[in-house]
Protein backbone atom coordinates (compact mmCIF):
# COMPACT_ATOMS: atom_id res chain seq x y z
CA UNK A 1 0.00 0.00 0.00
CA UNK A 2 1.41 3.33 -0.95
CA UNK A 3 1.52 6.64 0.93
CA UNK A 4 -1.06 8.32 -1.38
CA UNK A 5 -3.28 4.69 -0.54
CA UNK A 6 -2.84 5.22 3.01
CA UNK A 7 -3.33 9.20 3.29
CA UNK A 8 -6.86 8.70 0.94
CA UNK A 9 -7.83 5.57 3.62
CA UNK A 10 -7.50 8.08 6.53
CA UNK A 11 -9.63 10.96 4.57
CA UNK A 12 -12.05 8.55 3.11
CA UNK A 13 -12.71 7.55 7.35
CA UNK A 14 -12.46 11.35 8.05
CA UNK A 15 -15.59 12.27 5.88
CA UNK A 16 -17.17 8.80 6.43
CA UNK A 17 -17.48 9.38 9.82
CA UNK A 18 -18.61 12.86 9.07
CA UNK A 19 -21.66 11.54 6.94
CA UNK A 20 -22.46 9.42 9.63
CA UNK A 21 -22.75 12.27 11.96
CA UNK A 22 -24.72 14.15 9.41
CA UNK A 23 -26.92 11.62 8.42
CA UNK A 24 -27.25 10.71 12.58
CA UNK A 25 -28.14 14.30 13.32
CA UNK A 26 -30.77 14.41 9.80
CA UNK A 27 -32.40 11.62 11.15
CA UNK A 28 -32.76 12.38 14.96
CA UNK A 29 -33.41 15.97 14.98
CA UNK A 30 -36.37 16.56 17.47
CA UNK A 31 -39.69 17.87 15.97
CA UNK A 32 -40.98 18.83 12.18
CA UNK A 33 -37.33 20.74 11.66
CA UNK A 34 -37.43 19.96 8.31
CA UNK A 35 -35.08 22.51 7.44
CA UNK A 36 -32.18 21.33 9.55
CA UNK A 37 -33.04 18.08 8.59
CA UNK A 38 -32.61 18.82 4.61
CA UNK A 39 -28.89 20.84 5.97
CA UNK A 40 -27.70 17.70 7.28
CA UNK A 41 -28.79 15.60 5.30
CA UNK A 42 -27.23 17.90 2.33
CA UNK A 43 -23.67 18.04 4.62
CA UNK A 44 -23.95 14.05 4.67
CA UNK A 45 -24.01 14.41 1.02
CA UNK A 46 -21.22 16.63 0.93
CA UNK A 47 -18.67 14.37 3.05
CA UNK A 48 -19.99 11.45 1.15
CA UNK A 49 -18.90 12.93 -2.43
CA UNK A 50 -15.55 14.28 -0.95
CA UNK A 51 -14.68 10.53 -0.53
CA UNK A 52 -15.80 9.65 -3.41
CA UNK A 53 -13.43 11.92 -5.52
CA UNK A 54 -10.25 10.83 -3.40
CA UNK A 55 -10.60 6.83 -4.91
CA UNK A 56 -12.90 8.34 -8.18
CA UNK A 57 -12.00 11.72 -9.40
CA UNK A 58 -13.49 11.20 -12.43
CA UNK A 59 -17.35 10.92 -10.90
CA UNK A 60 -19.71 12.74 -13.44
CA UNK A 61 -19.30 16.27 -13.22
CA UNK A 62 -22.16 17.38 -14.22
CA UNK A 63 -24.53 15.98 -12.26
CA UNK A 64 -22.71 16.82 -9.19
CA UNK A 65 -22.12 20.50 -10.06
CA UNK A 66 -25.70 20.75 -10.43
CA UNK A 67 -26.87 19.04 -6.80
CA UNK A 68 -23.67 20.96 -5.49
CA UNK A 69 -25.19 24.67 -6.11
CA UNK A 70 -28.86 23.37 -5.42
CA UNK A 71 -27.27 23.09 -2.36
CA UNK A 72 -25.49 26.72 -1.88
CA UNK A 73 -28.69 28.17 -3.37
CA UNK A 74 -30.73 26.25 -0.40
CA UNK A 75 -28.45 28.38 2.04
CA UNK A 76 -28.62 31.09 0.92
CA UNK A 77 -32.51 31.25 0.28
CA UNK A 78 -33.68 29.55 3.36
CA UNK A 79 -32.79 31.25 6.23
CA UNK A 80 -34.36 30.95 9.69
CA UNK A 81 -34.35 34.03 11.05
CA UNK A 82 -34.37 34.27 15.11
CA UNK A 83 -36.57 36.46 17.11
CA UNK A 84 -35.56 39.85 16.24
CA UNK A 85 -32.80 39.16 13.85
CA UNK A 86 -32.69 40.64 10.33
CA UNK A 87 -33.31 39.03 7.10
CA UNK A 88 -29.59 39.65 6.05
CA UNK A 89 -28.27 39.01 9.77
CA UNK A 90 -29.91 35.43 9.46
CA UNK A 91 -28.72 34.65 5.67
CA UNK A 92 -25.27 35.66 6.57
CA UNK A 93 -25.49 32.90 9.10
CA UNK A 94 -25.89 30.37 6.73
CA UNK A 95 -22.84 31.52 4.70
CA UNK A 96 -20.72 29.55 5.76
CA UNK A 97 -22.38 26.19 4.51
CA UNK A 98 -23.46 28.34 1.10
CA UNK A 99 -19.49 28.39 0.54
CA UNK A 100 -18.38 25.26 1.61
CA UNK A 101 -21.38 23.63 -1.48
CA UNK A 102 -20.02 25.96 -3.41
CA UNK A 103 -16.41 24.78 -2.94
CA UNK A 104 -17.59 21.38 -4.25
CA UNK A 105 -18.54 23.22 -7.45
CA UNK A 106 -15.50 24.69 -7.67
CA UNK A 107 -13.18 21.79 -6.98
CA UNK A 108 -15.68 19.34 -9.64
CA UNK A 109 -15.04 21.99 -12.03
CA UNK A 110 -13.38 20.25 -15.73
CA UNK A 111 -9.69 21.09 -15.23
CA UNK A 112 -8.40 23.08 -17.77
CA UNK A 113 -5.56 21.71 -20.32
CA UNK A 114 -2.94 24.12 -20.27
CA UNK A 115 -1.97 25.41 -23.68
CA UNK A 116 0.93 27.87 -24.74
CA UNK A 117 -1.02 30.68 -25.10
CA UNK A 118 -2.74 34.10 -23.41
CA UNK A 119 -6.21 32.87 -22.66
CA UNK A 120 -5.27 29.87 -20.69
CA UNK A 121 -2.58 32.06 -18.57
CA UNK A 122 -5.59 34.49 -17.72
CA UNK A 123 -7.55 31.41 -17.01
CA UNK A 124 -5.62 29.48 -14.82
CA UNK A 125 -4.53 33.10 -12.78
CA UNK A 126 -8.04 33.52 -12.65
CA UNK A 127 -8.63 30.19 -11.21
CA UNK A 128 -5.81 30.44 -8.49
CA UNK A 129 -7.50 33.52 -7.46
CA UNK A 130 -11.21 32.15 -6.86
CA UNK A 131 -9.60 28.97 -5.48
CA UNK A 132 -7.56 31.38 -2.87
CA UNK A 133 -10.58 33.64 -1.70
CA UNK A 134 -12.36 30.38 -1.71
CA UNK A 135 -10.06 28.60 0.97
CA UNK A 136 -9.67 32.68 2.75
CA UNK A 137 -13.07 33.00 3.21
CA UNK A 138 -13.57 29.36 4.34
CA UNK A 139 -10.48 29.34 6.57
CA UNK A 140 -12.08 32.86 8.24
CA UNK A 141 -15.52 30.60 8.80
CA UNK A 142 -13.80 27.72 10.67
CA UNK A 143 -11.60 30.21 12.99
CA UNK A 144 -14.87 32.06 13.25
CA UNK A 145 -16.50 28.94 14.07
CA UNK A 146 -13.62 27.70 16.47
CA UNK A 147 -13.89 31.12 18.59
CA UNK A 148 -16.82 32.00 18.65
CA UNK A 149 -17.68 29.99 22.44
CA UNK A 150 -14.49 31.05 23.70
CA UNK A 151 -15.30 34.95 25.13
CA UNK A 152 -12.03 35.14 26.69
CA UNK A 153 -10.66 35.40 22.95
CA UNK A 154 -12.70 38.37 22.38
CA UNK A 155 -12.39 40.33 25.10
CA UNK A 156 -9.22 41.35 27.03
CA UNK A 157 -9.46 40.13 30.14
CA UNK A 158 -9.39 42.86 33.73
CA UNK A 159 -6.06 43.30 35.07
CA UNK A 160 -7.29 43.48 38.58
CA UNK A 161 -8.46 40.37 37.91
CA UNK A 162 -5.55 38.32 37.24
CA UNK A 163 -2.80 40.48 39.32
CA UNK A 164 -3.64 39.15 42.95
CA UNK A 165 -4.29 42.20 45.30
CA UNK A 166 -1.66 43.70 47.01
CA UNK A 167 -1.50 42.97 50.92
CA UNK A 168 -1.60 46.24 52.96
CA UNK A 169 1.36 46.32 55.49
CA UNK A 170 0.66 45.23 58.93
CA UNK A 171 -1.03 42.63 60.63
CA UNK A 172 -4.53 43.39 58.79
Amino acid sequence: MSATDVVHALLTTLFAGAAVYAARHALRAPGPAWRGRVDHFLHAAMAVAMAAMLWRPTLPRTAHAVFFTAAALWFTLTPVRRAGESHLVATTRRLPYALGMAAMVWMLRTPHVMHHHAPAVRESSTGSLVTAALALCLLACALRSLTRDMPTLRTVPDVSDVLPHPRPYGPF
